[in-house]
Formats: structure tokens, C-alpha cells, sequence
């Protein structure tokens, strides 16, 4: 994933309410309606009993607990970012020292230290809570084969999220904006881009780095297939010693347009839900740029770790966003596969 510290927008932007904290109005009460006038057809009301000593006298039925006062939802424990990064750092350089037979893997600082990034806890935070930048991708490395609808001029987009989870068709997962933009017009970019000074979970913190775009070949899934097709397909696959599934199928990692990876759930129609057009992939936020199946996505020689960018979508699943075919504003959709 890119890092994107010289054209983000100013990303202060309070996150979603809690769903325990409604916004919307309290509602009206209901007030009864005034009694019409009796008519000569409608009996007078009869008047209401007298009250004597004994009725005025007080009651000492049972009660109605009004139960606690009603509290507001406290904030959650949260993780703060820098000690995320620390930690990672820490395990990254243990891993790579030798060690003799018996030694710790950490010494205590360490090990003090990344106890503390991996405990959530209460901490002020002052204000809302930036947006973090996850992906930012120029038009000039899209191929035409996966170009999007866009606003006229724009020539850059971005991927931002808030680092909690948000309730939603897909699941619980980051709430995440797309936004169009035009680099002429970034005349004062943020120096440094906003922070976050907590997150929700520490894979929802990507680590930055560089995105090199790789154009490649990928088919649909072979559930996607008909079914004589399908067994054609594995047929031939199998006499030339590689799996369709793994090898040739939908490519795993993060990448842009391409075939939807459905592993989670079967293939299911998806369209806009602004106007009923198709939908189609845009963007994939995967864990892994390869899976255990195969190593013929593996990125390269000088790669060093299959999980470069430290996200991670529920239990490693990919988060996939999907665009309206007509329209750049209509909502985008997400889906976990």
C-alpha cells in the first residue's frame, strides 16, 4: 500500500456514532385528544366519583422500580498507533537476530514494550479521530481495462478508513470513504497527514509502504464457471500439472478490478443500490499477497514477508469494494470474501 503523506485531504472526520448512541430526534409524545362536546346522541360522560377521607388516603400498594438512571456507553479501550508500529519493529528485528540455544526471544524492555502495544486500554482522545490512509492510486497506473467511472479532471484516488469497527451488511468492519481528487488542485498538502491517536485493532493499522502495480491474468473462480466448462477447465489444468484454482484463478492479494474472490460465500447478483446498475470490483484490501495453496502469486524474490502491509480482515479474509458502473457518486458497496 502507498504511503500518501503529501496530497490526503484533511481527514477530520468524526467517526459513526456507537449503534448504542441514537441520533436521530426523540420522538413526540402522544398527546390524548381533546373530548368533543356531547351531542344529543352521544350520552354526557358521568361524573367522576367524589373523593372521601377513605379514597384521599394514601396507598401503600407495590411500587414500580424505575430502575438505574440511564448512562451514557463509555468509550471502548483502544491502541495507540505509535506503540503498534513499535511493536512490530521489535518482533521484525528479534525474529531476524540469532540467538543461542535457551536465550529469550525479547529482552525485558521488549518485552515490556510490546505488552503495552498489545493491551488496550482508556486514554484521552481529544476531538475526532482522523481517517487513515490505506490506498492512493493515480489514473496514470490504472490500466484502461479497469478504468472506473470518475469526476472530470480527477486524476487521483484514495482509500481511507476509520480504524474501528462499524456494523454493516458485510460484517463488522473499517468504515471506509473513496475519494476522486485532482493533483493540480492539491496546492498545500498536509505536512505531516493527519494521526489517528487510537485504533480499534491493530490490523486495521496498515504498515506504509510502496505499491509497485503488476498487470496480471487472472479467470474467475471456478464455482463462477458452468458446470461443463468448469470440468473442462480442471481437466486440462490437471493434465498440465497446475491447479486452475490456485494457480490461474482469482489472484489473492490486494489489487484493483480483477474477479471477486468468493471463498466466503457463494456468488450472489450485487448492484448499485443509488440506481439498480451493475457493480463491479474496484479495489481488494487483502491480508496476504499469496495463500498456502500455491506460490505462483508469490510477489517476488526481493519480497520479504507475504504480509507487507499488516492488514488483516476478520479471519484473514479480503475486504472487496465494489463501484456503480455509471455513476462515481453513487455509495460503493463492500463485501467479505
Amino acid at each position: 500500500m502507498p504511503r500518501s503523506p503529501h496530497s490526503l485531504p484533511s481527514c477530520h472526520r468524526a467517526p459513526p456514532p456507537h449503534p448504542a448512541h441514537s441520533t436521530s430526534p426523540p420522538t413526540s409524545p402522544s398527546w390524548p385528544r381533546w373530548p368533543a362536546p356531547p351531542s344529543a346522541s352521544t350520552p354526557a360522560p358521568a361524573p367522576p366519583p367524589q373523593r372521601t377521607a377513605r379514597s384521599a388516603a394514601p396507598s401503600y400498594g407495590r411500587r414500580t422500580n424505575p430502575g438505574p438512571p440511564a448512562r451514557s456507553t463509555p468509550r471502548p479501550p483502544v491502541l495507540v498507533p505509535d506503540e503498534v508500529r513499535l511493536r512490530r519493529r521489535i518482533l521484525a528485528a528479534a525474529h531476524r537476530r540469532p540467538r543461542a540455544e535457551g536465550t529469550d526471544f525479547l529482552t525485558p524492555d521488549e518485552r515490556a514494550a510490546v505488552d503495552r502495544a498489545s493491551e488496550p486500554r482508556l486514554i484521552p482522545r481529544p476531538g475526532p479521530i482522523p481517517l487513515l490512509p490505506i490506498a492512493q492510486l493515480y489514473a496514470r497506473d490504472i490500466p484502461e481495462a479497469v478504468a472506473f467511472p470518475a469526476p472530470p479532471g480527477a486524476d487521483l484516488l484514495q482509500l481511507l478508513w476509520c480504524p474501528f469497527d462499524h456494523a454493516g451488511r458485510a460484517g463488522p468492519t473499517p468504515r471506509t470513504e473513496l475519494r476522486w481528487r485532482t493533483t493540480a488542485d492539491i496546492s498545500e498538502p498536509l505536512a505531516p497527514a493527519p494521526h489517528p491517536s487510537a485504533i480499534g485493532k491493530d490490523r486495521y493499522l496498515p504498515e506504509p509502504c510502496v505499491l509497485h502495480p503488476e498487470p496480471v491474468t487472472e479467470y474467475p473462480a471456478p464455482h463462477e464457471l458452468p458446470e461443463p466448462l468448469a470440468d473442462r477447465v480442471e481437466d486440462w489444468a490437471e493434465s498440465h500439472g497446475v491447479g486452475y484454482q490456485y494457480d490461474l484463478a482469482v489472484a489473492p492479494g490486494c489489487k484493483l478490478g480483477g474477479h471477486a474472490p468468493w471463498s466466503y460465500t457463494d456468488p450472489f447478483p450485487m448492484a448499485c443500490t443509488e440506481c439498480g446498475a451493475p457493480v463491479r470490483p474496484l479495489l481488494t484490501i487483502d491480508g496476504y499477497e499469496c495463500d498456502g495453496g500455491t506460490r505462483s502469486w508469490w510477489p517476488g524474490e526481493a519480497t520479504e514477508s507475504a504480509r507487507p502491509t499488516h492488514l488483516n480482515i476478520g479471519r484473514d479474509h479480503a475486504l472487496q469494494l465494489y463501484v456503480c458502473t455509471t455513476s462515481y457518486d453513487h455509495p460503493h458497496q463492500r463485501n467479505i470474501q
